[in-house]
């Protein structure tokens, strides 16, 4: 016998292992997908009046301007027409070589074969065309609202981000050259990612971002040593373990999103906001909210602010012997601080000595890139969802923030796993990212109508706990910290909110980066510098023309600010007294709660 014999004696064997292998996952494949609850169409996509809307324009001016449809429509053939002669003639020279123009750069189509082989550089280019085409059109509609007109670019991205050649495996080379390579062994693996997350999600499909294996809370993630020194209902307060002999006198009571877990600013050592801030020489006290589930069904705001914001306040006060604290809220934390100190100033309460705002949204005037969520038909559908489910799963909210860079957290992951066969990576914030929470459902709607829908805060009509809240009773020396390229809480949209709230003190900066990494973003980094300005009364547009840059991260800055704010130092304290027992270590047991999906 040959060793030719052998090696494909060798190659036939693993064939038939990985036919059985598939056969066996097809069966469990199948029982994760019988597990699938039916999903609500609202949550998916906009009703079909958008589309008919947007058809009715388009006809409507091309009927009245038809120049400009010929324009759209010649220009798409001439394109097409072109590249079809070009791979002809390319394929007429009777051998495989690079066209002349491969066509524009896009980093889905890194693999060297999109340019040099006619097959995969005809499919990329024509893709190309097709889309360029397509958003154009819908760039080009002139009399459609601007809410519709920005929800219908936002889907006609989607569809085409969704059509996109590499995310099928007969036009994706990367996952087509895998499969050769591995004997199928990489299809095979891909498929059992795939009846992974069907198994781990009841059948929905929600990508896995990390390998949950590589990380244990408390282990090797969210390990800054602190004690739970109060738990209720709501949340668990966790009082971190000074790192100095003395503290300045006034606490920090941080608020984190409830819609997220608190440890991203925890993450690990070299970047936990959280150490850091200890370090500094500060009283650091988190709230760790609790994972609702369809019980917290009538939970609200009311709620977050009377058993978290005040509870919190007041269990700190205790503890330390203070009679004031410095807040710090994180996105929605941060908005409903807003709320909160409204309710304060009205009722006379001076607790709060200074307030930081990280990616706050207040005003909700423009709704930015979350305008096609924000619509009542998507909205209807979740008042429908948590009306049957007592809350907003995790993963509605995760997929919505996920579609708005669906190529770096759908499609590029889903290619991975799925075609590839590749272990989701040990990333410390994409595993965070998956570690979701749900909403009650009252909450979820207070915050989905009241504020983002008919923006009653900023318009100072919101009524809560028997008062009407305004967003010009925030009077206390605030510090805003907001993110250039954050997609989720836009820095002009935050700006805005800033120049309506009533303090006197205001101090105003931009971060380079994201909504994430402008916030995590530790001096040692040396990476993403900040904007300030303090001249808040011009317009967004003019605040950052007149900003100053200054290279490196924001922390140090805010120190600064809050130091002058946090009173004399005093000996360190140890996590809880006589009143307030430990009753278990960082990162506390409410985070350790999975999301129901």
């Amino acid at each position: 016998m040959t060793t030719k014999d052998v090696a494909a004696g060798q190659n036939l064997d693993r064939l038939k292992e990985n036919l059985a292998r598939v056969e066996e996952l097809s069966q469990r494949l199948m029982a994760a997908m019988s597990q699938k609850q039916p999903v609500n169409p609202a949550l998916s996509g906009p009703n079909q009046e958008l589309y008919t809307k947007a058809m009715q324009t388009y006809w409507t001016e091309a009927v009245q301007n038809p120049s400009k449809l010929l324009e759209h429509q010649i220009g798409f053939w001439g394109s097409s027409l072109k590249h079809f002669v070009e791979v002809q003639q390319t394929l007429a020279r009777g051998k495989l070589e690079a066209p002349e123009d491969p066509g524009p750069k896009d980093r889905r189509f890194s693999n060297p074969l999109w340019d040099s082989h006619p097959y995969f550089n005809f499919i990329k280019k024509q893709y190309l065309i097709n889309a360029d085409t397509i958003s154009r059109a819908v760039e080009d509609i002139e009399h459609l609202d601007d809410t519709e007109k920005r929800r219908l670019t936002y889907f006609s991205r989607q569809i085409l981000d969704m059509m996109a050649p590499t995310n099928f495996f007969g036009t994706n080379p990367d996952a087509l050259q895998k499969a050769v390579e591995t004997d199928g062994e990489s299809l095979v693996k891909g498929l059992e990612n795939l009846v992974s997350d069907l198994e781990a999600n009841n059948g929905e499909l929600v990508v896995r971002l990390a390998d949950e294996r590589a990380f244990v809370l408390g282990k090797n993630i969210a390990t800054t040593p602190g004690e739970v020194v109060y738990r209720n209902k709501m949340m668990e307060l966790i009082q971190y373990t000074p790192d100095t002999d003395q503290v300045y006198a006034t606490p920090i009571v941080l608020f984190p999103p409830w819609i997220n877990k608190f440890y991203i600013l925890d993450l690990k050592e070299q970047n936990s906001f959280i150490k850091w801030v200890t370090e500094q020489g500060y009283t650091l006290f988190v709230v760790s909210w609790i994972n609702p589930d369809p019980s917290y069904r009538d939970v609200g705001l009311e709620d977050y602010i009377e058993d978290g914001y005040l509870t919190a306040f007041r269990e700190v006060k205790e503890i330390t012997g203070q009679s004031e604290v410095n807040a710090v809220g994180y996105c929605i934390a941060g908005t409903t601080l807003s709320l909160t100190l409204s309710l304060m100033k009205q009722r006379g309460d001076k607790t709060v000595k200074s307030a930081t705002f990280f990616t706050t949204l207040t005003d909700f005037s423009d709704q930015g890139e979350f305008t096609p969520f924000l619509q009542n038909d998507f909205i209807d559908g979740i008042e429908q969802e948590v009306e049957a489910k007592g809350m907003l799963p995790s993963f509605v909210m995760a997929r919505t923030f996920s579609f708005l860079r669906s190529t770096d957290l759908i499609y590029g992951p889903a290619i991975k796993s799925y075609m590839m066969g590749e272990t989701p990576p040990a990333f410390d914030l994409l595993y965070w990212n998956g570690d979701g929470a749900n909403l009650p459902a009252k909450m979820a709607m207070q915050y989905l109508r009241g504020l983002c829908q008919r923006n009653e805060f900023s318009e100072g009509t919101f009524e809560l706990m028997g008062h009407t809240l305004k967003l010009s009773d925030v009077d206390v020396p605030l510090c805003s910290v907001t993110c250039e390229t954050d997609h989720i809480a836009a820095w002009k949209d935050c700006y805005r909110g800033v120049q309506k709230m009533g303090a006197r003190s205001k101090t105003f900066i931009v971060s380079e980066s994201g909504h994430i990494a402008g916030i995590v973003n530790p001096p040692s980094k040396k990476k993403y510098g900040h904007y300030t300005n303090t001249d808040l009364k011009q317009d967004a547009e003019g605040w950052m023309e007149g900003a100053t840059f200054t290279a490196g991260s924001w922390w140090p800055r805010w120190e600064e600010w809050l130091r002058k704010r946090s009173g004399k130092k005093v000996d360190a304290r140890k996590p809880g007294d006589s009143d307030h027992p430990t009753l278990g270590p960082a990162p506390g047991t409410y985070v350790t709660i999975k999301a129901i999906r």
